[in-house]
């Protein structure tokens, strides 16, 4: 450690050293370092959003395929009980031509007995025995009546029964052909029902690998975040001590400014005799302490907000504290479980990059009323962004740190970050709350 002696003493003052001072080449090499890195995070968000918006394609996809395979399912079973209920009409129809064959060959057998009985005795009528049994020409009259009926009857149901053969048979060739049709039916939907299927779990393939692909992306991404994130701080560590080395200097030529004047009391003094004894060279005003560095209250929102990189988004989460659980919204954040996890939503981490400056609600609608509004064109590091929709309802908020690049926390799923602006929808003012 260097001393000097204090001018009139002889006592020796401690003089610590200066800050270190990074050359004008040290901080543009880290800061090309940065810009690669943002230039490298923008084209992998470019390549997640086309990721995951071809995600969101395969999952409609897959929805519809699964609506498909459900009515090809459907379908199939319709068909199954069609074919089904056309075979139980087909046996049945089969088994009543069945029965009217056995029906017609009882009466043809009865009436072929009849007949041969009848030429047997001799007679077209009947058994002779049946007319030698009568008392009387009226019995044997009325006996002679009956045995005609009775052949008569025989014929008339032998008719009878070969029309309900013909019916029975008409009836069973259509249950048939329906039976034909509907186990055709039934092998076309049992096919479709096979394609359907095929459909599905390619979908569901083609889902998952592209889920798998986002995910390859969203994990590189995270790293070349992480590493944009440690060249930023590299970027700020330089032009914090650039910093504060200018200020040492500064401070260094005020005090020394300072000691001149002093100096040029004392001798003024001393060549005043009349006041030698008065002490009125004594009365100089104190040193005035160096103002704080520029920029010094926005530098802290940012590095507040920044020291939540990679925090879960949790809807409803976040305040000036820090990250606290989520809360139900009955939709999106549900599905995600925002209200298990401990996170910040958008509005949140507003709240708590500006917790030092001011106190903000958390509403991202809000926010945007919450301070002076400049033109995007015009916005600054530290200013708000914000995105509407449909007359300019305000839904997303983030942190504007220059150069095209913002720090937000994104939606369910997703992690605070940094990532370029995104233009569209983008409010066509910012807020500012500082400077």
């Amino acid at each position: 450690m260097s001393c000097a002696i204090a001018a009139g003493s002889g006592t020796a003052v401690a003089v610590p050293p200066p800050p270190p001072n990074p050359s004008d080449a040290e901080l543009d090499a880290s800061r090309r370092a940065a810009n690669s890195k943002a230039g490298a995070v923008g084209q992998l968000t470019s390549q997640l959003a086309e990721a995951e918006s071809r995600l969101s394609n395969l999952h409609a996809d897959v929805e519809l395929k699964m609506e498909e395979a459900n009515k090809a399912l459907v379908d199939m079973r319709t068909a199954q009980d069609e074919a089904t209920q056309a075979e139980r009409e087909a046996n049945a129809a089969r088994s009543a031509s069945d029965a009217a064959a056995a029906a017609i060959e009882r009466v043809r057998a009865d009436l072929d007995n009849f007949v041969a009985g009848s030429y047997q005795q001799g007679s077209t009528i009947g058994s002779m025995s049946a007319y030698l049994g009568s008392d009387s020409p009226k019995d044997l009259l009325d006996r002679a009546q009956l045995l005609d009926a009775v052949s008569g009857s025989k014929m008339d149901a032998l008719e009878s029964m070969q029309r309900a053969r013909t019916t029975k048979s008409n009836k069973d060739a259509a249950a048939r052909e329906a039976l034909e049709i509907a186990e055709q039916k039934r092998a076309e939907a049992e096919q479709a029902k096979d394609a359907a299927d095929a459909a599905q779990q390619a979908a569901v393939a083609a889902q998952r690998a592209q889920a798998a692909r986002a995910a390859e992306v969203e994990a590189e991404k995270d790293a070349v975040e992480r590493q944009l994130y440690a060249a930023q701080s590299r970027v700020n560590g330089l032009e914090g001590q650039r910093q504060r080395y200018e200020d040492w200097q500064a401070q260094k030529r005020a005090e020394e400014a300072e000691r001149a004047r002093q100096a040029a009391l004392e001798a003024a003094a001393n060549n005043n005799s009349s006041s030698n004894n008065s002490g009125s060279g004594g009365g100089a005003p104190p040193r005035s302490r160096p103002s704080a560095p520029a920029g010094t209250g926005i530098e802290t929102i940012v590095a507040r907000a920044m020291s939540q990189l990679g925090v879960i988004y949790a809807w409803g989460g976040g305040n000036a504290s820090g990250p606290t659980r989520g809360i139900r919204d009955g939709g999106v954040a549900d599905q995600h479980g925002d209200y298990r996890k401990i996170g910040f939503d958008c509005s949140g981490l507003m709240i708590y990059a500006f917790a030092g400056v001011k106190s903000l609600p958390h509403y991202s609608g809000y926010q945007y009323n919450s301070g002076r509004k400049v033109p995007l064109s015009q916005a600054r590091r530290g200013d708000m962004l914000f995105w509407g929709y449909d007359g300019g309802r305000i839904h997303h908020v983030a942190l504007y740190l220059g150069n095209g690049q913002m720090i937000e926390a994104p939606y369910s799923g997703a992690r605070v970050r940094v990532a370029p602006v995104r233009y569209g929808g983008i409010m066509p003012y910012a807020t500012r709350l500082v400077g």
